[in-house]
């Protein structure tokens, strides 16, 4: 069981962005997506999550199976078990961290089950102790005021509580200092599962010193060109992506 990208093909606008990408995430793997800006790594996340920008114009994505382009909303993407952190989160004002992440798992339950409040409490407390985030934490506006680090930790708070079968990162170390992304490492480390498959999205190796991958693929111009093992990242880190452009265009 996987989560499978064929031949994937989108658009924002008239621009062609993903150009036939292909990849496949199996259950119980972290695998991390690196490349330039613009190659498409965002647009990737994006795409998934059904962002209303980005129109699909050939290829699929299934989750196990099933066929994620026939699920027109958002919310039945994530109902059937992905969740994508986005590189710039969005604030909502007025809606406490608390009552948004028991909103958003009362919405996984059967038709006309309850989520118990004492129940859902406790195992709020626990993540959230995990991510060494505050009580007080969770009467805040989602997103509102926050740092880049309470951004990211809030994400992977939402990612603990929904208990997702596959999770899209996109650039979560993205303004984190070292201590930030110590801390959302963990968190994200700790949702490790052969039940799971995670795709980590990101320019830099260092935040894959702390959630080591399984498979390191690179993207340029809207496809998988090159795939490997952390090694990749590391090669990467010291000589730059223009050296995997070269490759490539050598091999067209």
């Amino acid at each position: 069981m996987s989560l499978n990208i064929q031949n994937l093909h989108a658009n924002i606008g008239e621009r062609e962005i993903l150009k036939g990408l292909n990849l496949e995430i199996p259950k119980g793997q972290i695998h991390a997506i690196m490349g330039k800006n613009g190659s498409g790594k965002s647009t990737l996340a994006k795409v998934m999550a059904g962002h209303p920008d980005y129109e699909v114009t050939a290829g699929e994505v299934t989750l196990d199976g099933l066929n994620l382009f026939e699920m027109a909303e958002p919310d039945e993407r994530a109902r059937a078990g992905l969740f994508v952190a986005f590189q710039y989160p969005m604030e909502i004002p007025g809606v406490t961290i608390a009552n948004f992440i028991r909103a958003a798992v009362q919405a996984r339950l059967p038709k006309g089950e309850e989520l118990d409040a004492v129940e859902y409490y406790e195992l709020l407390y626990k993540k959230m102790e995990l991510l060494k985030i505050p009580r007080n934490f969770t009467s805040r506006a989602v997103n509102e005021g926050f740092s880049g680090g309470e951004k990211k930790r809030c994400e992977i708070l939402q990612m603990a509580m929904l208990n997702p079968v596959y999770c899209i990162l996109d650039e979560t170390d993205s303004g984190l200092d070292i201590d930030a992304l110590k801390i959302v490492s963990e968190g994200v480390n700790a949702m490790r599962s052969p039940e799971r498959g995670m795709l980590v999205i990101t320019h830099y190796q260092r935040l894959l010193d702390y959630i080591v991958p399984d498979v390191v693929h690179v993207m340029v111009d809207g496809r998988i060109v090159l795939s490997g093992d952390k090694s990749l990242a590391l090669k990467l880190e010291a000589n730059g992506y223009d050296w995997v452009e070269k490759e490539v265009l050598q091999q067209a």
